[in-house]
């Protein structure tokens, strides 16, 4: 019988009553649950969901499902697992408010997106 894989919402659920049940308590070995290619295909999912405009790199969803998702993935991978990762500068866009002044986003691109949702 295979084991089926804890969702990224089930693992951070356990997280948060461990840590609220033992404040003192110190966890190890999260990083081996964060570069898992099921924690981040389902980061990938919920990123997806949320939608949101290309970051900094001009990636979109769609860009990223034309080029392959797996070799993207295992790409982050890849860089997370040799210590290389680095995210992207967020990509700034300013909309005006109500009251006339400027609001600025900043908007991070797909792969900071998918990282983000995977811690």
């Amino acid at each position: 019988m295979t084991k089926t894989p804890v969702s990224l919402q089930e693992l951070r659920r356990r997280i948060y009553q461990k840590a609220k049940a033992e404040p003192t308590h110190r966890f190890w070995g999260l990083f081996t649950h964060i570069t898992k290619m099921t924690t981040l295909q389902e980061a990938y999912q919920l990123a997806k969901k949320n939608g949101g405009a290309p970051g900094i790199d001009g990636k979109s969803f769609a860009d990223v499902e034309r080029e392959g998702v797996t070799p993207f993935l295992e790409n982050i991978q890849a860089e997370l697992l040799a210590g290389t990762y680095r995210p992207q500068a967020n990509r700034k866009v300013e909309i005006p408010k109500a009251n006339g002044k400027m609001r600025t986003l900043q908007i991070p691109g797909i792969r900071d997106r998918v990282v983000q949702g995977a811690l």
